[in-house]
C-alpha cells in the first residue's frame, strides 16, 4: 500500500472513531436546504510529502478534480483575482460563487484580491531567487483589515511558507509548509493538497530549484455529518484495493517564467480513480 491512501485513510478513521463533534452548538454553514452543517473533528492534523522521492499526495480511492484545482490556483496567484466572471469565463469554475459579496461578482477583499493589493507573489519569487536561504520567505492571506474592508469567506488554506535547501550531493531543493485554519476532508482535502503541490513546482521551476518536501498543517480537520456514509466508503474501498498506484505529477515544460505556466504544462501519471464517483452535498 503506498503512503498517501494509508495516511488519507488512517486520518479519516481517526476522525470518525476519535474525533470530537459541534453537534451540541451553533454552526455557520448550513447545507442547501438551510439545515445547519455539523461535523467531526481533529485538530492540530500534520503531514508531509517528499515530493522528490514520489510522494505525490492525491487519492485514487477517490476522483479528485486536480485540474479545477490547478486553476483556481492560476486565479488566485497569476491572476491574482477575486473577480467570479474571470474564474467562470477562463477557467470553468462555478463553486466560488456561493461565496458571491452582496452582488458584486466577487468574493470581496481575498486570496487574489489580496495577494495582488501587497504584491506577494512577486515578492516571494523575488525574494527566493536573491536571498534563497532566507527565513522570511512566506505569504499570508489572513489580512484583518482587508476582513474590515469588505465582506467575504475568510481564507481557509490561508499561509504559506518557502524554505531552500542543499542536499549533501549539491542540488537544491524548496521545501513549502501549507497552513490551513480548516478543512473539509473529503471534498477538499487532496484538492488543496495537488493545488499547493502545483504551486510550489511552479515556484521552484521559476527559481531554478527542485521541488523538495510539501508539509500541510490543518488546525481543523473535518468531515461533514451528511459525509459520514462516503467516509465509510472509502475506508472499504482501501480495504478492498489496497495497493493502488501511486500518482505522479509532473510539470513538464521549457517555460521558466511563474506567469507562464498553464494547465497543459501539467501531468497526472498513474491515475486512474476507482468509479463510481462519491457525491458530496456542501456546507456552504
Amino acid at each position: 500500500m503506498n503512503k498517501i491512501d494509508k495516511l488519507f485513510i488512517d486520518n479519516i478513521k481517526d476522525i470518525m472513531e476519535n474525533g470530537s463533534d459541534d453537534f451540541d452548538g451553533s454552526v455557520r454553514p448550513v447545507y442547501s436546504d438551510g439545515t445547519p452543517s455539523h461535523t467531526k473533528f481533529i485538530t492540530q492534523n500534520f503531514e508531509k510529502y517528499d515530493l522528490s522521492k514520489g510522494e505525490f499526495p492525491i487519492t485514487a480511492l477517490r476522483n479528485t478534480a486536480w485540474k479545477s484545482g490547478i486553476k483556481e490556483i492560476f486565479w488566485i496567484y497569476q491572476d491574482q483575482s477575486n473577480d467570479l466572471d474571470l474564474l467562470s469565463e477562463k477557467y470553468n469554475i462555478k463553486w466560488w460563487d456561493e461565496w458571491e459579496v452582496d452582488g458584486s461578482r466577487t468574493i470581496g477583499i481575498r486570496y487574489g484580491a489580496t495577494v495582488k493589493k501587497y504584491d506577494m507573489m512577486s515578492k516571494l519569487l523575488e525574494g527566493i531567487k536573491s536571498q534563497p536561504y532566507g527565513r522570511r520567505h512566506m505569504m499570508s492571506l489572513w489580512q484583518e483589515s482587508d476582513f474590515v474592508e469588505s465582506a467575504g469567506l475568510n481564507p481557509c488554506a490561508f499561509m504559506t511558507m518557502w524554505s531552500v535547501r542543499r542536499d549533501q550531493s549539491g542540488d537544491r531543493y524548496l521545501d513549502m509548509t501549507l497552513v490551513q485554519r480548516s478543512n473539509d476532508y473529503l471534498v477538499a482535502g487532496h484538492i488543496n493538497k495537488i493545488q499547493y503541490v502545483a504551486l510550489m513546482m511552479m515556484v521552484a521551476k521559476h527559481c531554478e530549484l527542485k521541488a523538495g518536501v510539501f508539509a500541510h498543517y490543518t488546525h481543523n480537520l473535518h468531515i461533514y455529518d451528511r459525509h459520514f456514509d462516503q467516509a465509510h466508503e472509502l475506508i472499504k474501498r482501501f480495504d478492498e484495493n489496497p495497493n493502488l498506484p501511486l500518482p505522479q505529477l509532473v510539470l513538464n515544460t521549457d517555460k521558466t517564467d511563474f506567469f507562464d505556466f498553464a494547465l497543459e504544462d501539467f501531468e497526472l501519471n498513474h491515475y486512474n480513480p476507482i468509479k463510481p464517483q462519491l457525491k458530496f452535498e456542501l456546507g456552504i
